[in-house]
């Protein structure tokens, strides 16, 4: 196997979506994953658990192991760490996909919620990031991927959805900071964001629905994405806010096509595109 056999990847927010497909991606190649969530115990109203998803790593694969986790607080992230680094003997690639979401106006934002999305947002990321530098700093090829979007200081990514649009673009700071900061260690640091809505459970139950999972495209597209900007020399490639498609491209992949959740040539774009 090529690419990323061998390697670690710890994985927040792995339990679904978007991490979830990044980790079975990885599996394929025969990579060792740590897979990050809170979810411990089957809901009946959000599908993925931690151990759901090592299953199907290792049916895919690749090893796993399953870390619950709840990136707010700075002891859980510490243990699931420590527990990749003595399973796994180190961790090469950390995936800071985890984030919480709420599009309200400034009115009508609770604060808790708030906090929820700034603590799982911006401060997670930044956790999830200092506790695993020491680890990445020892990998021949460390990369840092955030699911962020590209900044864009446009007043229209703000007005609508002020607290979402502070807590996402934390995420992205991390990004135009660590990139910088880590660059002489040669840890790459990026941004990875869709072109189009993707089709999880935030668009099937909080952005749309059906109407807007008809529009969307799947998980893979980002995994897909991903896979490349992993498998990029660390030194060669970082403080980059890419987008899928692009990323996509750069290595020939053009047709689309079979990324269309829903066949459809009217696909809807996300956020802050």
């Amino acid at each position: 196997m090529v690419g990323l056999s061998g390697k670690t990847l710890l994985i927040t927010g792995a339990s679904r979506g978007i991490g979830r497909a990044i980790a079975l991606r990885a599996a394929r190649d025969g990579a060792n994953i740590a897979v990050l969530g809170k979810t411990d115990a089957p809901n009946p109203k959000l599908a993925g658990t931690v151990h759901e998803t090592v299953a199907a790593i290792e049916a895919a694969g690749g090893r796993g192991i399953a870390c619950v986790c709840d990136v707010r607080f700075e002891d859980q992230v510490e243990a699931a760490v420590g527990k990749t680094i003595e399973h796994f003997g180190g961790i090469d690639i950390l995936i800071n996909n985890a984030s919480a979401i709420l599009l309200t106006s400034t009115l009508a934002t609770d604060m808790k919620r708030f906090d929820l999305m700034h603590q799982i947002n911006t401060r997670g990321t930044f956790l999830c990031s200092k506790a695993c530098i020491p680890a990445l700093a020892k990998s021949d090829n460390p990369h840092i991927l955030m699911l962020s979007p590209p900044l864009n200081l446009d007043a229209k990514w703000f007005a609508p959805h002020l607290a979402y649009t502070m807590a996402k673009y934390g995420m992205s700071l991390c990004v135009l900071g660590l990139a910088e900061e880590l660059r002489p260690r040669g840890i790459a640091v990026n941004a990875l964001w869709p072109r189009t809505v993707i089709a999880t459970a935030a668009v099937q139950n909080l952005l749309g629905g059906d109407p807007a999972m008809a529009r969307a495209r799947s998980v893979d597209i980002v995994s897909d994405a991903a896979h490349v900007i992993l498998t990029r020399p660390s030194r060669e490639f970082t403080g980059n806010f890419a987008l899928d498609d692009e990323i996509l491209a750069s290595v020939g992949v053009t047709d689309l096509a079979r990324y269309s959740h829903v066949p459809s040539e009217q696909l809807l774009p996300d956020l802050f595109l």
